[in-house]
């Protein structure tokens, strides 16, 4: 059986699911899944960044819409749900909780406890964080002990 700790931001669609869960051929897998919800540690202008990189102006436009706080809590958890259920469906295991505190503190941790195997951030593309080696990823390799492999999600957010 193999561990692996899920980061993701949203809702896996069943691109996202097949992709993760076919990673290891025949293996089954038990999946740890944290999501941090968007709240008050999301930088709008960072993400409005992005959505310029990617030209998508009226995305970067609406970022001041996207939910903060404790509606940002409520529909990272439906998020959640929704991957938890689609992990499940595919036949893996799969566990998980929204990040409360310090993500990467927390990502560390589970690792540990859980013994995994790797970790996979599953996300948009972040060019201002990725650039400067600011995203999950990159600063979770200096941390956890275990390979992290950076995959980008089949859905714009």
């Amino acid at each position: 059986m193999f561990t692996s700790v899920l980061m993701i931001e949203k809702a896996m669609t069943s691109a996202d699911v097949e992709f993760v869960t076919t990673l290891h051929g025949d293996e089954p897998v038990t999946f740890h899944v944290l999501l941090q919800p968007r709240g008050e540690q999301a930088d709008r202008l960072l993400r409005a960044i992005d959505d310029l990189a990617l030209g998508d102006l009226d995305e970067a436009v609406r970022e001041g819409e996207t939910p903060e706080g404790e509606a940002a809590r409520s529909e990272g958890q439906r998020a959640l749900e929704v991957s938890l259920q689609a992990l499940r469906a595919s036949g893996s295991e799969a566990e998980g909780r929204l990040i409360e505190a310090h993500p990467l503190d927390v990502l560390k941790d589970l690792v540990e406890e859980t013994g995994a195997d790797e970790v996979i951030v599953l996300t948009d593309p972040h060019y201002v964080e990725e650039f400067f080696h600011r995203d999950w990823a990159s600063r979770a390799r200096h941390r956890v002990g275990v390979p992290v492999l950076k995959l980008f999600s089949h859905s714009k957010a």
